[in-house]
């Protein structure tokens, strides 16, 4: 196992990689990625060495170029291989004599077509030569840590008017894993990511996977200091019984979250016809994740708000949900759907309803407002009604998280409010999520905010009751594996 995950991280930390079908013409694959990777070596991020094949060039972007991979001087770590499929045998052969404990294969043209007979001898070399596949028809990898960049999308685009727009940018270094089985997703999550400031330790584009599959670099993920959470893509699990033992491993450390799509029967043909795939029945899967850990979401945006909350967030230790808030309708949409996921919205203890009653009596909130579950401070609501409400909610012990829906429409609300939730909520163990409705500078600038300060702000009721939900399925999957108390 050790030796595996050691030679899985020649894909993110070679010594030395090889682009063969490095492409003097910017349009083509092989030049995008070569350019990738020379600018990073250039900017002092990509440690290793770097060669060109291209049998017709003498330089490209100021490396010297090599007719063929054997003609390659030093060792070669990493092979990124982008030339037509019928040539990526003997390239491979090139590789295990130059002792490669790794390949990327960016060429498509094999069983996602039905050319088995030709992957199926690519991956009989690799195995022979001990060299890992990634691919093919695939991305490969991108990790903003290393400067190993291996997508053939350019990070920006000229118009024909002659402006240049960002048109695929790579996200900013953090903490989420994204594994996916579909390049075109991948890199749309990307330039989503980058957008909305999540940051990325490492992103993996299976292809076909041919031999490198999730289990394989879950296993890797566990190991990467790097990793707090793992997001997946999945258009089918090749190995039912290995993903679960993995999943359920890695899980208890780290959260896992899948996209899995082909959910019906079109879906499932569609999943096939991409990478060569079988989506199996949805039924299964549901099942499969919910006892290995996985949290299942059904849309790209529940896929990066699950995925920001359980960042950020500890994981919630009951199903109980208090939710506070200065608009009663997003409130009770909040309350919906909550209670739609399972999740539990009770009436307060006697004891916290007194000391709510005690704000009212003290002047510190109105006397028309709501002290129920929801507590609704109304329009009239501010900064330290927020705070002191707060307070009360976190401090009774049958409530395990709560949602914060401070929208910033009403007069009185200064934007410190954002900064005492996130204070109360560094002393807490319980999950608080806040939300914030609209798309005006003031709602994108308190969510930004939120963000931050290490609080997942969420555009809607809904989407803040579902990260929540995602808290809670985490709490209780850690719970039966004995790992929360």
């Amino acid at each position: 196992m050790r030796e595996e995950i050691e030679q899985l991280r020649a894909f993110f930390e070679p010594s030395s990689i090889a682009v063969v079908g490095a492409s003097r013409y910017v349009g083509k694959a092989g030049h995008v990625i070569f350019k990738n990777l020379a600018e990073n070596r250039r900017r002092g991020l990509l440690k290793a060495d770097l060669y060109p094949v291209n049998p017709k060039a003498k330089m490209l972007l100021g490396f010297p170029c090599y007719p063929s991979l054997a003609k390659v001087p030093g060792p070669v770590d990493l092979v990124v291989i982008v030339v037509p499929a019928k040539y990526v045998p003997d390239v491979m052969r090139e590789a295990a004599r130059k002792e490669a404990r790794a390949a990327i294969i960016i060429s498509s043209g094999f069983s996602e077509v039905g050319n088995w007979e030709l992957e199926e001898e690519v991956v009989g070399i690799g195995r022979d030569a001990g060299i890992r596949i990634l691919g093919p028809n695939c991305l490969g990898v991108f990790d903003p840590y290393t400067g190993v960049d291996t997508l053939f999308l350019p990070e920006t685009k000229t118009l024909r008017t002659g402006e240049e727009f960002v048109a695929t940018p790579r996200p900013m270094p953090g903490n989420v894993a994204f594994l996916s089985q579909s390049g075109a997703f991948g890199a749309a999550a990307l330039d989503y990511m980058t957008g909305t400031e999540f940051g990325l330790s490492k992103f993996v584009s299976f292809g076909n996977r041919c031999d490198v599959d999730e289990c394989a670099m879950l296993r890797l993920l566990k190991e990467d200091e790097r990793t707090k959470v793992i997001l997946m893509y999945l258009e089918s699990v090749r190995d039912g019984r290995c993903f679960m033992e993995v999943a359920c491993d890695v899980a208890k450390q780290k959260p896992i979250v899948a996209l899995k799509a082909g959910r019906t029967s079109a879906g499932a043909r569609a999943a096939k016809s991409h990478t060569g795939s079988m989506a199996g029945v949805d039924e299964v899967y549901d099942a499969a994740f919910a006892q290995c850990g996985v949290i299942r979401v059904r849309n790209m945006e529940q896929f990066f708000d699950v995925g920001r909350a359980l960042l950020m967030q500890p994981p919630a230790r009951g199903p109980n949900i208090a939710i506070i808030t200065d608009a009663g309708g997003p409130g009770i949409m909040a309350v919906d759907e909550c209670e739609l996921r399972g999740l539990k919205v009770p009436e307060f203890s006697e004891e916290t309803k007194a000391k709510l009653r005690k704000l009212i009596d003290d002047g510190i909130i109105p006397p028309f407002a709501a002290i129920g579950n929801p507590i609704d401070l109304t329009g009239s609501a501010t900064a330290e009604m927020f705070e002191e409400a707060l307070k009360i909610v976190l401090a009774d012990q049958d409530i395990h998280g709560v949602i914060i829906m401070g929208l910033h429409h009403v007069p009185a609300l200064s934007e410190d409010y954002v900064d005492r939730v996130a204070e109360l909520a560094k002393g807490t163990d319980k999950p608080v999520l806040a939300c914030d409705i609209g798309e005006t500078e003031m709602a994108s600038y308190i969510r930004r905010r939120f963000n931050k300060l290490g609080i997942p702000a969420f555009e809607s009721p809904e989407d803040a009751a579902v990260a929540m939900w995602a808290l809670v399925a985490r709490g209780r999957f850690l719970k039966k594996e004995g790992v929360l108390a």
